[in-house]
């Protein structure tokens, strides 16, 4: 099977989650003997261009014309069986999904997070979950500037998914939705998405048992790590539930933290470990170091304050065998099981955080019970050869 593969990568050492999956689908197939071609931008281009390339680019959000002229060639020359999309905001704009489907080829969209509900993917306004603009009446975020805190900024992303959803650009233009969760389903299903076009498939990463690993001595003396200590890696930023650690950690003071990550909060972070001992923010740290550093901590801390749409962190938290303290909302809802991988606490309850963390903290049994149920679950769930079978079947039903 040949397929042609779209994404929109973030900013250079974002380690966004779609950007890790769009690398591992495309290795996935090619291993398996799929021809793939790959087509991307990458959102660096914005911030390397001058002032007028910067308005062009910002005006492509709604329509860009090259990239729409640069799919239609590529599928005109190599002829994929089908186009499978991943993240086009901002740069590619919508324009691709038409010369998808102009070139009369099938489309596959997999819906990393919520943008098709909230033109912000975040579904959050000002550190609350929101679904308002489900009904397709944006202007309610140039009020709030949910978009980035600004007025302006948010007033051009409305325009953009107006006009799409007056054209139903989203509805008419994509073939089948790959959701990442229940409650992404649930969320289309409001919105008024086909039912028939949606199917639910999780993400995946290799066995990290398999991995090589690195010398653990060496990266404890670095960063002069304790003998026990909990994690938390990934986004330092608001909707990851940084804010929330923060005032968790300010009362968990017998606790050591370890931080790996990188993220528009990261300043501000760095402020507030200043006057903590028992936190070790390590900043962006390696993959195959960061993860044995979690291989060897007792348990990760995963307050996300959004839905999520299938995090990578829960995935390889599980893989390596070790529990996880997570909030009860999206997909943290259906993939801890309370009490059995790990445990879940309410929706920003500091409280419920601490004490959850506090419990499995003076507990080391029980944190290595979980860590074995958390890795036979990841054996059930988001291994690489069951993704590839889910991931083949989505396909063969549109060929």
């Amino acid at each position: 099977m040949k397929i042609l593969v779209i994404h929109n990568y973030h900013r250079k050492g974002s380690a966004s989650g779609d950007d890790l999956v769009y690398n591992s689908e495309i290795e996935l197939l090619k291993k398996h003997g799929h021809k793939v071609i790959r087509y991307y931008v990458r959102n660096d281009e914005f911030d390397d261009a001058g002032p007028l390339k910067k308005m062009a680019l910002t005006l492509g959000m709604f329509w860009s014309f090259e990239n729409y002229r640069k799919v239609r060639r590529v599928i005109e020359k190599y002829n994929p069986d089908v186009v499978h999309v991943h993240t086009f905001f901002p740069l590619l704009s919508p324009s691709i999904l038409y010369a998808a489907k102009k070139s009369g080829k099938k489309v596959v969209a997999t819906l990393h997070d919520t943008r098709f509900i909230c033109p912000c993917a975040t579904s959050i306004c000002h550190g609350k979950l929101c679904n308002e603009c489900m009904d397709g009446h944006y202007s309610r975020m140039i009020k709030r500037k949910c978009f980035k805190d600004s007025m302006a900024r948010s007033f051009m992303v409305s325009m953009v998914f107006k006009f799409h959803r007056l054209r139903r650009s989203f509805y008419n233009q994509i073939d089948k939705y790959i959701c990442l969760n229940d409650n992404q389903i649930e969320l289309l299903k409001q919105a008024g998405f086909d039912e028939e076009k949606i199917t639910k498939k999780y993400n995946f990463t290799e066995d990290t048992a398999s991995f090589e690993r690195p010398d653990y001595e060496s990266i404890r003396e670095e960063y002069n790590l304790p003998e026990r200590f909990a994690v938390f890696y990934g986004r330092i930023g608001e909707e990851k539930g940084i804010k929330l650690l923060m005032k968790a950690w300010n009362k968990l003071k017998d606790i050591p933290l370890v931080v790996m990550g990188a993220g528009p909060m990261e300043e501000e972070f760095k402020k507030w470990c200043k006057g903590k001992d028992n936190v070790y923010f390590l900043g962006y740290t390696k993959h195959d170091n960061c993860l044995e550093i979690v291989r060897r901590s007792e348990f990760v801390v995963f307050p996300s304050i959004w839905y999520e749409g299938c995090s990578m962190v829960v995935i390889e938290t599980e893989s390596l065998g070790k529990a996880i303290v997570a909030t009860d909302i999206g997909f943290m809802s259906e993939a801890v099981r309370d009490g059995v991988t790990g445990y879940k606490f309410r929706l920003k309850d500091v409280k419920d955080f601490r004490d959850k963390v506090q419990k499995l903290w003076n507990d080391e049994d029980k944190a290595l019970e979980m860590g074995e149920n958390a890795r036979e679950d990841f054996e059930s769930k988001y291994t690489v050869d069951n993704n590839y079978r889910q991931l083949m079947e989505i396909y063969n039903t549109l060929v």
